[in-house]
């Protein structure tokens, strides 16, 4: 009986010292998350959400670190680093340097209101399967758009005409390394000029460039409010934050930690389509508040920059090739 006892005691104490190393083990895998914005922005929290669900549901197994405001570098380098393996996932605008076909995404005049954004990249979507596969091609596994609103125009200087696409603007307009931000702003009236995304505030703060075209209401009042004078929310482009991990870092996991990741980028994923109109209607009346002049437009008032910009597609044929064009609009169209 005593040995019993014994045993019995022995086990508990066994018990008692194992639980507390389980709970405290250090994770199996860390995984580097990259973003391009700041930590109060919403897609910082979707990164944050996405590494939280991931830790809870593999019983702290996967770890994924969140770097956002291009602590691992501007979103051009991120996405080869992603190629590479030496960055595990991001969630950041996505490059056309190596297959300008990606930025179809960001084609403006693609969408005009939130009902269009939302049917545009439901999952299972044409833009859904395309996307996949042009990154798998790439080294890339994408795991979901994260459509942060529509885009707009910051300014230090008041437009000429914003809405006359047959009018210079007068100002010198800072577009993406993105040829569909070119031909969109060119034909709409802009004067361009390519700056990368994490200059943006030095640039406008120095006179670099007057205006800074492709980003949405939200993270121009986060990273320029304080050199901001004018917000033009002209609704020509989309601003969208793809997440998307290294496929080399994708073929290390389990089909079970896949699917875990899989399902937790789908849903903040369908959450940020959801939240994408509230979200630009508060940062605009932030920067009201800020003393930013914010000007908002109807459908009908936007609608000769509209057609302007559409006009412009074809001059992606030479870059996409005229078939993948075809394929879009027809897409789009159905």
């Amino acid at each position: 009986m005593k040995k019993l006892i014994l045993a019995a005691v022995c086990l508990m104490f066994a018990f008692t010292f194992m639980a507390p190393v389980a709970a405290d083990a250090a994770p199996e895998t860390i995984l580097r998350f990259a973003g391009q914005v700041p930590p109060e922005h919403p897609a910082t929290g979707y990164m944050n959400e996405i590494a939280k669900e991931v830790l809870e549901k593999t019983n702290g197994r996967i770890e994924i670190k969140v770097y956002p405001a291009n602590q691992l570098g501007d979103y051009t380098l991120v996405y080869q680093e992603l190629i590479r393996g030496t960055i595990d996932m991001a969630m950041i605008s996505i490059p056309g340097d190596i297959d300008p076909r990606v930025n179809f995404v960001y084609t403006n005049g693609l969408a005009w209101d939130y009902k269009q954004l939302a049917d545009f990249f439901e999952p299972g979507a044409w833009a859904y399967k395309k996307m996949d596969e042009l990154n798998q091609n790439l080294g890339v596994k994408f795991l979901g758009f994260h459509p942060e609103g529509f885009i707009g125009l910051s300014s230090t200087k008041p437009l000429v005409e914003p809405l006359n696409p047959k009018v210079d603007k007068g100002v010198l307009c800072r577009v993406p390394n993105m040829q569909v931000y070119k031909d969109g702003a060119e034909a709409m009236g802009f004067r361009t000029v390519t700056i990368p995304y994490s200059d943006l505030y030095v640039s406008m703060q120095t006179g670099v460039c007057d205006a800074v075209d492709g980003i949405p209401p939200q993270a121009a009042y986060t990273i320029l409010k304080d050199v901001m004078k004018y917000w033009y929310q002209l609704n020509y482009s989309m601003e969208v934050f793809p997440a998307m991990m290294s496929m080399k870092t994708w073929a290390k996991l389990s089909d079970a930690d896949k699917k875990i990741i899989e399902e937790a980028c789908a849903r903040t994923s369908v959450l940020s389509v959801q939240n994408a109109e509230r979200d630009d209607n508060a940062a605009m009346e932030l920067m009201k508040k800020q003393g930013i002049e914010v000007n908002v437009y109807t459908a009908e008032e936007l609608s000769a920059i509209r057609e302007a910009v559409i006009a412009s597609w074809p001059k992606l044929n030479g870059t996409w090739g005229k078939d993948f064009v075809d394929e879009m609009i027809a897409a789009v169209s159905k």
